[in-house]
C-alpha cells in the first residue's frame, strides 16, 4: 500500500515535505500536484522507478520524460539555453509549459530522446511541487498522471488512491488539481513549435 500525505496547497508543511523527499530518495514513486495536473515522478537517477512509471502508464521508450526544475538556473544546467530562449523562458516560467531543449551532459542518456538528444524541462507554479524540489535539491523526473486509454490526467486524490494505491509508494493529496496537461513547446525549432496545446497560453507565439 502507498503512503498518503495531505499537504496544504498554500503553506506546505515542511515536516511532510521532508517525509516525501525521504521516500523519493529511497527509490519510491510519488504522485504530486502541479499547476496543470497531478504528475507521477521519481528520483532522476532511479532507472527501476522510471521503468515502473513506464509500466503504470504503458509508455514506450520514445516517450519524453520531463525534468521538473525549481528555477531557471536548474533548467540551464540540464538544457542548452541560448540568449533568445532564455528571455522566453524567463517570461513564461514558472507556469504550465514544458520546454523541449537539447540535453546537456548532466542529463542521463536514458532520459534523452534517443534520436534528437533532447529533454523536456519545466518549472511548475505550485507551492507543493516547489517545496518538494527545494527540499530534494535537484529535478524530479516526471510525467503527467494520464492513465492508459485516457486523454485527461487524474485530478481527484481519492480516485488516484483507489486506482494506484498498490503501484506507488507515495500519494501527495494537495486537493483537487487541474486536469489540463502542460503546453509543450519545442525550442529546438526556429520559430518555436507547439507540440501540444495545453493549459499554457500560446497567443504570444501565434501573434509573432
Amino acid at each position: 500500500m502507498s503512503k498518503t500525505l495531505s499537504i496544504h496547497p498554500d503553506n506546505p508543511q515542511i515536516r511532510l515535505i521532508n517525509q516525501a523527499v525521504d521516500i523519493i530518495n529511497k527509490g519510491g514513486i510519488v504522485i504530486y500536484p502541479t499547476d496543470s495536473s497531478y504528475a507521477i515522478g521519481c528520483h532522476i537517477d532511479n532507472k527501476a522507478a522510471r521503468d515502473r512509471i513506464r509500466q503504470i502508464r504503458r509508455l514506450d521508450d520514445k516517450h519524453h520524460f520531463t525534468l521538473m526544475c525549481r528555477d531557471l538556473s536548474e533548467i540551464s544546467k540540464y538544457g542548452i539555453v541560448d540568449n533568445i530562449n532564455y528571455r522566453l523562458l524567463k517570461n513564461l516560467t514558472p507556469g504550465a509549459y514544458t520546454f523541449i531543449l537539447k540535453a546537456t551532459r548532466e542529463v542521463p542518456r536514458r532520459l534523452q530522446n534517443p534520436k534528437r538528444k533532447t529533454i523536456g524541462l519545466r518549472i511548475p507554479e505550485n507551492n507543493i511541487a516547489q517545496a518538494l524540489l527545494e527540499s530534494l535539491d535537484e529535478p524530479l523526473m516526471s510525467c503527467s498522471l494520464i492513465m492508459p486509454n485516457e486523454d485527461l490526467p487524474l485530478n481527484d486524490p481519492y480516485q488516484i488512491e483507489l486506482i494506484l494505491d498498490k503501484h506507488v509508494e507515495l500519494i501527495i493529496d494537495g486537493g483537487f488539481c487541474g486536469y489540463e496537461p502542460t503546453t509543450v513547446i519545442d525550442l529546438i525549432s526556429a520559430p518555436p513549435e507547439i507540440l501540444r496545446r495545453g493549459k499554457g497560453d500560446v497567443d504570444w507565439l501565434i501573434q509573432h
